[in-house]
């Protein structure tokens, strides 16, 4: 792939990978691994929250390896907890992950429309430098 932005959006469930420039973009989709657990109805076990699938996001963050900026979307946690796993297990990633952001469930085109905004809008906002 030879595409310098990507965005990711994710669930528990799965991410949906975009390698893109202004003309094209590459697709690829990671699929979570669910672990089901089964709980009596008077038992408390944990947060109640879903764990963190480690082995979801490094498949995630593998995929990430070229490129040089990246936007995380998603509608719940999955983004956020990407980013912190990111940040812990990979801190070289740390600085390519330009933003953070909620969006519900768009579609392919929606995703990648959403982070070509999303990029223009930062690229005008970078200081000029001087020549």
């Amino acid at each position: 792939m030879s595409h310098y932005h990507a965005v990711v959006w994710l669930d528990h469930a799965e991410a949906r990978i975009f390698h893109f420039d202004r003309d094209s973009a590459e697709k690829m989709t990671v699929h979570g691994h669910k672990h089901h657990l089964h709980h009596k109805a008077s038992s408390v076990v944990g947060s109640g929250r879903e764990p963190a699938d480690v082995a979801f996001f490094e498949e995630i963050v593998k995929a990430l390896e070229a490129a040089g900026e990246i936007l995380l979307l998603g509608p719940g946690a999955a983004k956020t907890e990407l980013f912190r796993h990111a940040i812990k297990a990979h801190p070289g990633l740390e600085p390519r992950i330009l933003g953070v952001e909620t969006v519900d469930h768009p579609t392919d085109g929606q995703v990648v429309a959403y982070a070509r905004k999303y990029f223009h809008a930062k690229d005008r906002m970078r200081p000029l430098l001087a020549g």
